[in-house]
């Protein structure tokens, strides 16, 4: 039951093409530990399903960067100026997909629930299809997202949205136990739990590592039955994506 190894033991079971779900919102709550040590192994080609891709050198921004990223499926790209320029010159295919039935495909891909009807899309290029995936290097849209099937409940159309499952998951925790018992902090909690429960092989990085027993049954955010291995991250740097500041003499 002790899931707990090191960084590069637990990635190294990934391969090239593979499928990951990273956690996070923005640059908080990343798995900055986890994505480090995929960077060091070199594999290429991944497909990766986050709500955005970090900054250009922080977050998922250095995979990008790499080239290592074939595929994104994201809700928000717009900090990531090195994301926008590998997209439309054709080198990375990108699927953009509403928040919240982004984080209910992920959700649905955990629960076995193959796909679910939401109105979020409906009349627009979500449903209809056409919105360009993969550009060509001349600007010609070279792959277009399909048409989604749509139906009416109770007279308002809903469009048919698949759920995710993916090879790997990559989380960050505020606190876990050695068998995978997961606390977030806050906000850092938006998208973890959900790329937890969505990758069939899920990898949690931790900042505080504790016995099992010591985190009350009611204070587990996502229980150890989703993650496969522990990684102990004390002391990971965290950066803000835009610092604001006021001038405290302002209000005088």
């Amino acid at each position: 039951m002790d899931k707990v190894i090191t960084a590069d033991d637990a990635v190294a079971g990934i391969t090239d093409g593979a499928s990951i779900a990273v956690g996070g919102f923005g640059l908080c709550g990343i798995p900055t530990t986890l994505i480090a040590a995929v960077q060091r192994t070199g594999v290429s080609d991944l497909q990766v399903v986050s709500n955005n891709c970090g900054v250009d050198d922080w977050g998922l921004g250095p995979l990008l960067a790499d080239h290592r990223i074939a595929r994104a499926t994201s809700s928000y790209v717009g900090e990531n100026k090195e994301f926008a320029r590998q997209y439309l010159s054709g080198e990375l295919e990108v699927e953009l997909c509403p928040q919240g039935s982004l984080a209910e495909r992920l959700r649905a891909g955990g629960c076995g629930i193959p796909a679910f009807y939401t109105p979020a899309g409906v009349g627009t290029q979500i449903a209809e299809g056409g919105l360009p995936w993969r550009y060509a290097p001349d600007g010609t849209v070279m792959v277009a997202s399909p048409a989604k099937e749509t139906r009416e409940f109770a007279g308002r159309p809903h469009v048919l949205e698949e759920a995710i499952v993916t090879d790997f998951a990559l989380v960050a925790a505020a606190k876990g136990d050695r068998h995978g018992n997961l606390v977030f902090d806050k906000s850092a909690r938006n998208f973890n739990p959900l790329c937890a429960m969505a990758g069939l092989i899920t990898i949690a990085e931790v900042e505080e590592l504790v016995e099992p027993g010591e985190i009350a049954p009611d204070d587990i955010h996502l229980p150890g039955v989703f993650v496969q291995y522990v990684v102990h991250a004390p002391g990971v740097e965290k950066r803000i994506e835009k610092r604001t500041v006021s001038d405290p003499g302002a209000a005088a």
